[in-house]
């Protein structure tokens, strides 16, 4: 099963324009930016918790669905992806599951918890399964649970993030998986693409840049801030959450707070129950990567990746005149 899901993983990347999914942003990704990151050629994704209520996301699917079957353009992918956020206080997790089954989602990221019965779920019907880690501990847990690959979360990733260089997390990853490996970590260019790929990941995840679209469910100011931001407006913190994760310094300072002056938290505090501070955290403190710095404009996902295209095969341009 792990073999086959693996070759499943590669089938769908090599059929892509770019070798890149969107990252799911909690409240921000929604139906239209799936959708629209599908018609440019690339895996949308977004978080089941994102349809609220629970009852939304049967429709979302539907949606997504729908809006990817009409293939607009030579490069469209009907694929995406959905991210189930495994922990203990989200108790929609059985019921989103049974939603992700039904519609047989084709790509499923989990997060925050790695469960057998969880991959099992989506290996049912053939869906693959990839699973967030910070580090090689966690990779190996989710792995032996039953994982087909991972996303290594680096230092300078947008939201929940790690704290390990992405090249350092990388490769001691890789002494011991040669399957499916995302990286994500400030890939704001399609030349940071192509360099998470030099350094062997099989694709890239890709966040913050998304945020600053058109289609995309963010505030205008939170999209202005990514676009006004560079990486030392970034903050490191478990404050909001009780996880280590990455925000916009501006948005702490405009709810009252400053950065210098955030305590810790401890991870037992984190809920993702419904109606729970998360929500509004997530809502009133910006989310965003290190990468924000190479963020020139609010454009549309179309105009987003045809650059990350340029940068991309520019990038693989100068690596030849190197080589040779």
């Amino acid at each position: 099963m792990e073999s086959k899901m693996c070759n499943r993983f590669f089938e769908i990347r090599d059929s892509l324009r770019l070798p890149m999914i969107g990252s799911p942003l909690f409240i921000v990704s929604n139906p239209k930016l799936v959708i629209a990151q599908g018609h440019s050629g690339i895996v949308g994704a977004f978080p089941a918790l994102n349809a609220r209520p629970a009852s939304q996301l049967d429709e979302w699917l539907y949606e997504i669905e729908e809006g990817l079957a009409g293939n607009p353009m030579p490069y469209s992918t009907r694929y995406f992806a959905l991210n189930q956020i495994v922990h203990r206080s989200n108790s929609r997790l059985e019921h989103d599951l049974e939603v992700m089954v039904a519609h047989k989602v084709p790509i499923v990221i989990t997060s925050l918890g790695a469960r057998e019965d969880v991959f099992d779920a989506v290996h049912s019907y053939g869906g693959v399964a990839l699973h967030d880690v910070i580090d090689a501990t966690f990779a190996r847990k989710a792995l032996d649970k039953g994982a087909d690959g991972l996303i290594l979360v680096s230092a300078g990733a947008g939201g929940h993030a790690g704290s390990l260089n992405p090249f350092a997390l990388l490769s001691e990853v890789r002494r011991f998986f040669d399957g499916p490996i995302l990286l994500s970590g400030s890939i704001s260019t399609g030349s940071s693409l192509l360099g998470a790929l030099a350094a062997g990941a099989d694709m890239g995840y890709v966040g913050s840049p998304f945020i600053a679209t058109h289609e995309a469910n963010a505030d205008d100011r939170y999209k202005e801030m990514i676009v006004s931001s560079s990486a030392s407006d970034i903050v490191y913190t478990s404050f909001f959450t009780g996880v280590k994760g990455n925000y916009l310094k501006g948005s702490i300072e405009s709810n009252g707070l400053d950065p210098l002056q955030l305590e810790e938290r401890d991870p037992n505090s984190m809920n993702f129950g419904e109606g729970s501070g998360e929500a509004k955290a997530w809502k009133d403190i910006w989310g965003a990567g290190q990468g924000v710095g190479a963020i020139d404009n609010v454009t549309t996902v179309a105009n987003l990746i045809s650059k990350f295209e340029v940068e991309f095969r520019s990038a693989k341009d100068r690596l030849k005149d190197l080589i040779n």
